[in-house]
């Protein structure tokens, strides 16, 4: 049997149906853009293996065990490693067992739906995964990931990747690009310029962090102009490995446009660690200014992941550290909040300013209305939680009419989780075509149109927001 329906996420309505599914026939075998995410450049600059069915699908996934965990399964449980070193499970199968008996719990979700395409499309599977199943399933995926067609850079072709985009901090020395760049292999893997470690005073080892970012780019990081020209030196250098975008994960969207000599003293109190919560806030503010100036020196695209409460449960970060689950969303202003930055750079067409959010209401009060006003601004794909069928289709009645799609930037995946970026890709093409569909059968948009604008959003407004 298939574990994916031909026709899923399109109109019931048979008319309406059909028009969806002859959109989606001309978008679906179209090149994937993936100009954000989080997977590992080592896989593609060994091109070894993946292990086993629980590190390719399990371990790496926080859409996965998060679920479980929500469930009473352990961390430990599922081989997520631990920031002492301390003991968890080692065997893979064990893993994929308690996985495969949790399936279930995943019914509904998009986690099914992308693992379901996985199965079936990638590795050829067509039973419903399950306790019962489970062993049959590993055994499968791991002699199909023991053949040459199964490794990184053969998956990464078969996929129709024409660029995939990883994100390393600023401490990064790069080497996996490095080493892809050197093996002549033709696969475009770029990287993303993600500061937070030197840019967030509360990260763990700010001040520390700040010193090594001084040795390694050979600037006095102790002094505002000489933490700032570090920066520039470190977007050089990611953009001569590939780079067209920085990214930045912050709590709000808060942006400030201090004078020098405040944002001088400012940044001596981050060293210190003297900051208070506003103070720490209102320095990451000051920094998406600067890098929006930075943007317009060197081109690269400036992203904003903005409503992310990150790391909520203090014992799953003590215990397994960042990025396990646990970055959950909360209410964000983007209006005040934006406006220092934009009374500096809003109007500049030469700069492109990605906005994401994890808040839904903001859709059509906030975000739209600025996207569809500021030249610099573009609207980045619903995130995370929103990622989905239900997501994008509120993501598009919110913001559709106010500013348009032309003010949006495409599509991306945001995975760490290799396999499913097609999956994922094809849950967004399918939902932005039933979208469209909707919108021919209501007389608001013309067939023709519909065609070109499917054809722009799976492909040609990710390329042209972040410069690929």
């Amino acid at each position: 049997m298939q574990l994916t329906d031909p026709d899923r996420l399109f109109p019931v309505e048979p008319a309406l149906r059909g028009l969806a599914r002859e959109l989606y026939d001309g978008v679906k075998s179209l090149p994937i853009v993936s100009p954000h995410g989080h997977c590992d450049p080592r896989w593609f600059a060994e091109n070894k293996r993946f292990p086993n069915p629980a590190e390719l699908f399990v371990i790496p996934d926080h859409y996965v065990f998060r679920m479980l965990v929500s469930q009473g399964v352990a961390l430990e449980e599922l081989g997520v490693p631990r920031v002492d070193g301390g003991a968890v499970e080692t065997d893979p199968r064990a893993i994929w067992r308690r996985f495969a008996s949790a399936y279930h719990l995943f019914r509904g979700t998009p986690s099914a739906m992308w693992l379901d395409h996985s199965f079936e499309h990638v590795f050829g599977l067509d039973e419903v995964l399950s306790a019962e199943t489970a062993d049959a399933y590993y055994d499968h995926i791991d002699a199909c990931l023991a053949k040459p067609e199964f490794l990184p850079r053969a998956l990464f072709e078969r996929f129709n990747i024409e660029v995939l985009a990883t994100t390393e901090g600023a401490l990064d020395d790069l080497k996996w690009h490095g080493m892809i760049r050197e093996s002549g292999w033709r696969g475009r893997v770029v990287t993303t310029y993600r500061p937070d470690a030197v840019v967030d005073p509360d990260f763990e080892g700010f001040a520390a962090n700040v010193e090594a970012f001084g040795a390694l780019t050979g600037e006095d990081t102790s002094t505002w102009d000489g933490y700032l020209t570090a920066h520039r030196i470190r977007r050089i250098f990611f953009k001569s490995m590939g780079a067209t975008a920085s990214d930045h994960g912050h709590a709000t969207a808060r942006t400030e446009n201090l004078s020098k000599a405040d944002a001088a003293a400012l940044f001596q109190k981050a060293l210190a660690g003297t900051c208070t919560p506003d103070e720490a806030d209102a320095f990451r503010g000051q920094m998406l200014t600067e890098m929006a100036r930075m943007s317009l020196e060197d081109g690269l695209t400036l992203q904003i992941h903005a409503g992310s409460r990150r790391n909520h449960s203090r014992d799953v970060f003590q215990r397994f550290g960042r990025d396990k689950g646990f970055d959950i969303p909360g209410r964000t202003d983007y209006v005040a909040a934006l406006k220092p930055m934009l009374d500096v750079v809003g109007m500049e067409r030469d700069l492109t300013v990605i906005l994401f959010t994890l808040d839904e209401t903001v859709y059509g009060r906030e975000l739209a209305p600025l996207a569809g006003a500021y030249p610099a601004l573009r609207l980045g794909p619903p995130w995370w939680f929103f990622d989905s069928y239900e997501g994008i289709r509120k993501f598009r009645e919110a913001t559709t009419e106010t500013c348009g799609f032309y003010n949006t930037a495409g599509f991306n995946d945001d995975t760490r989780a290799f396999c499913s970026i097609p999956a994922r890709h094809d849950v967004a093409r399918r939902s932005d075509c039933a979208y469209l569909a909707g919108l021919v059968g209501t007389g608001r948009l013309r067939e023709a149109d519909a065609h070109s604008v499917a054809r722009d959003l799976t492909y040609q407004l990710a390329k042209d927001a972040y410069g690929l």
